[in-house]
């Protein structure tokens, strides 16, 4: 009788959290159209990333899916056509592990478009322990940070160009919990969870200090927690880890519909662009976490950011 009533009493909190979840989401409700304009979104081909091409597609825009895998990449393409009609939707492939490969992407990009409306900065990874990349730094904070670093730099004449533009950075909620973040120490693995906490936080540094130097320009920056989404990401992950990600996935997650909202959102939405720098989560903006309020450790990163990629 005992073992019922507990199992009846966590089926009931599961019941209310899942029902809270799903009232909390936000949804963007814009009617922007997109017709004309151009966006280009990294690791569209699955998740979040996908969902938020899908969109802009629904909406007329040129969606330039910026992917590791042709072959996925391809069919999300398939796919997005087969749903939206829209035809105008182009495969370009870059490894966000290899500064090399971002170069050579942004060169691509800037000799075949004529415009660019929209920048999602939108790939990133979980875990992936200590393994280096060919340029010598740990796989999560190349692809996290410093090549979205870089790819938007390497971009910001033909966002200037096509202003008013945008450029969203998808971050997360781990931001907050980067209290062992140390901006001398960014480029080295501590250990997996401190590193993807450190990278989410080097997102939204990264905003805020983009979006004074784009002051005046017509570009707006925006980060942004999606919120937990069940997705491929934890495919990164192994051990205790990723059945812990799971079961938390099972318990408090969104689809990735309902997680590609806040993206679109700061994306498309009107009248936000007095909130350039500012971070976003279920549609709308949010306090800056404790861990995102020194300034001086946001204006070291970029510093440093610039040194790592070369620039």
């Amino acid at each position: 009788m005992v073992l019922c009533t507990v199992i009846l009493a966590v089926l009931a909190a599961y019941a209310i959290a899942k029902i809270y979840f799903k009232l909390t989401t936000g949804w963007c409700k814009s009617q922007t159209c997109l017709v004309g304009k151009t966006a280009l979104i990294t690791g569209a081909n699955t998740g979040i990333g996908y969902e938020t091409a899908l969109d802009f597609a629904k909406r007329g825009a040129r969606v330039i899916l910026a992917c590791r895998s042709k072959s996925k990449a391809e069919e999300a393409r398939s796919r997005i056509i087969s749903e939206t009609g829209n035809e105008n939707i182009v495969v370009k492939i870059v490894d966000m592990a290899s500064f090399d490969s971002v170069r050579a992407f942004a060169r691509e990009i800037n000799e075949s478009e004529r415009r660019l409306d929209i920048l999602v900065n939108n790939a990133g990874i979980i875990s992936y322990g200590d393994r280096t990349s060919k340029d010598g730094l740990p796989l999560l904070i190349q692809t996290n940070h410093f090549s979205g670093f870089l790819l938007t730099h390497l971009l910001l004449d033909l966002l200037k160009k096509s202003a008013p533009s945008r450029i969203v950075n998808v971050s997360s909620l781990a931001a907050a919990f980067a209290t062992k973040f140390d901006v001398n120490q960014v480029e080295k693995h501590i250990s997996n969870g401190d590193d993807y906490n450190n990278s989410k936080l080097c997102n939204v540094y990264f905003t805020q200090e983009l979006a004074k130097k784009l002051k005046g320009t017509g570009v707006t920056v925006y980060s942004l927690h999606p919120g937990v989404i069940k997705t491929d990401i934890i495919n990164t992950m192994d051990g205790i880890r990723k059945i812990g990600f799971t079961l938390m996935m099972n318990f408090m997650s969104k689809n990735p519909e309902e997680g590609a909202q806040t993206t679109i959102y700061c994306s498309v939405a009107k009248g936000i662009e007095e909130l350039s720098g500012e971070h976003f989560a279920d549609c709308k903006r949010i306090k800056p976490y404790k861990t995102a309020l020194n300034e001086g450790a946001a204006k070291k990163l970029w510093e440093k950011s610039e040194r790592i990629v070369k620039l």
